[in-house]
This record gives C-alpha cells, structure tokens and sequence, in this order.
C-alpha cells in the first residue's frame, strides 16, 4: 500500500526536526511539504530529500494549512498521512501499513504514539491517538481549540504499531507555543456548553485541580517516575501547559468580577481583552511584503 500514499507535513523553522522525520519516508516517492516561512535550515534540509515538494503559505490555522496541501498541491495518490515534523515512523509502522488491503469502506487510520525526550522512549507519554492516515478525497481537516483534526465520514481502524513523538527544539520554543495553545484551550472551554466538556476538560474548568492532578498522573499512574529525569521533565511540562491554562481561566474570572462591579457590560471587555491578547502573541511566521493572506508561493525541490 505504500505506493499509494504521499505523506503530508507542515513546517515552521523545524531544523532540529525535520530531517529524522524525513529519514523514515524513503519509501515514499511524493512527500508534500507545506511551510508557513521558516526562517532557520528547514528548506535546506527538506530540499535535500529528491521527493519532497515544498508549497510555502502563510500561517493562518493548522486545518487551513492541512487543507491547502490536501487541495492545492496536486496530491495523486488516494491515501495521504499527514505528519507533524517531529513525528517519526518506526520500522514496525511502516511494514504493518505497506502489508494493509485495506477495504473499500475504511476511510482512515489511526495510530499511537510512543512520546519521546531527545529519542529516549517514555512509558510515560500521554499523547493521544491520531488519525495520520486517510483517503484524500474522504478528508477535510478543522481546527479543534489548539488542535487540528480530520473529518472523515466512514470507518476508521487501528493501527497496532506506534509513531514515536521527538521534539528536539528548544524549551524556549515549546514555552513560546504553549502561550498560544493554552489560550486558545482556554477560549474553547469557556465558549462551549458546559454539557458538551468531556470529563478531562470538566477538571480544567475547576481550575485548580488539573496541574497537580496532571504531575501525579504523569509520575505516578503512567510510571515517569521509572522514566528517570526524561520523566521528570516530561510530567513537569504537562503540569505547566495545565498550570498555563489555568491562569488563563482565573485571569478570565478576576476581569469578569471586576467588570461585574464596575457595571460595565462584560462581553465586549472580554473580546477587546482578547484581541489584545492576540496582538501580543508571537507569530508563527513572518510577515510577507505583497502577500495576501492564504496566498502560496510553490516551490518543488529547491527552495528560494
């Protein structure tokens, strides 16, 4: 089945990254890469895998950018995975799926993931399970809070063999994208109806309870503690994402309260507060002289 999938990649200044993730799909004889303007090796890197094809697009969602490679990148295979830079496929993976017959009604496959701190494997990781493999003309991605996921319309299975999760840029890096993640986490859990909150999102809207909750979790119930320092590390990052959110949430209360007893009228205060909020973020590329928002500069093998 290999033959019959052209693998899918977004990319924004992923030098530390890029190049493992591409290592692992040799076999692959079409790889699209779609960059938001990397300003670090990443285009040097990607260009010097023949296969890849690199579509430069300014930033403007994670689906948006997803669905861009889907439909503009002339993509001919009927299968496409899509992968984060840092997702890397083991041997396991790739012979389990080039095995697959896969029936005329599936439509997708998910996979695990075995989370990784600079390439030592933790029994500790609790990234969820993706669907990173799909038919192309079944697929449409949307944005999710922080996240981005595909809408399939059919049966979906298994895949038995994980992908491993190795992010190695730098601490500076992860703090500067859980800024904009936790925010948008935070604005989803208080836009939606309270009904609809799964029992994990329930715990965050406590707001005090899912950081330690999280630590105790990471070390205790999923084992980082026999994970060593790697463990330590990875249970304290996702103590602080909570921790991050949770600030978020309470700041969002303290203008709330303070709105209440002044008698100004709340919703507009928060939607200003957000719009400065945003302006205030950093970006996630450059800004580009001439280009309109959603325009593509295509470049195939060598970029410019």
């Amino acid at each position: 089945m290999l033959e019959q999938i052209t693998p899918l990649i977004l990319t924004y200044n992923e030098a530390p990254n890029i190049g493992r993730t591409l290592d692992r799909l040799r076999w692959a004889s079409d790889i699209v890469v779609v960059d938001s303007y990397s300003e670090d090796e990443t285009l040097k890197i990607v260009s010097s895998f023949p296969q890849a094809r690199i579509f430069q697009r300014k930033f403007d969602s994670f689906a948006s950018q997803c669905n861009f490679g889907l439909t503009k990148t002339e993509i001919s295979t009927d299968w496409v995975m899509s992968l984060d830079a840092d997702y890397q496929l083991t041997p396991e993976l790739v012979a389990e799926i080039g095995a697959l017959q896969p029936a005329g009604d599936l439509v997708g496959l998910r996979a695990g993931f075995t989370y990784c701190i600079l390439g030592r494997r933790l029994r500790s990781g609790i990234y969820p399970p993706v669907t990173v493999l799909f038919r192309k003309s079944k697929a449409f991605f949307k944005q999710d809070g922080h996240a981005h996921r595909v809408a399939l319309d059919g049966r979906i299975e298994n895949l038995h063999s994980p992908i491993l999760h190795d992010d190695r840029k730098p601490f500076s890096r992860w703090l500067e994208a859980q800024s904009r993640y936790t925010r948008l986490e935070a604005e989803k859990l208080l836009s939606a109806d309270p009904g609809s909150l799964s029992w994990t999102d329930r715990i965050r809207c406590w707001r005090v309870v899912a950081p330690a909750a999280m630590l105790l979790y990471c070390l205790v119930g999923r084992g980082g503690i026999l994970d060593g320092w790697a463990g330590f590390y990875y249970a304290f990052q996702r103590a602080l994402a909570e921790l991050m959110l949770s600030v978020y949430l309470i700041d969002h209360d303290l203008i709330d309260h303070d709105l209440g007893k002044s008698g100004r009228p709340a919703q507009h205060h928060n939607q200003t507060q957000i719009n400065a909020e945003n302006s205030k973020l950093p970006k996630m590329n450059t800004d580009n002289t001439g280009q309109k928002d959603g325009d593509a500069q295509i470049t195939e093998g060598i970029a410019t």
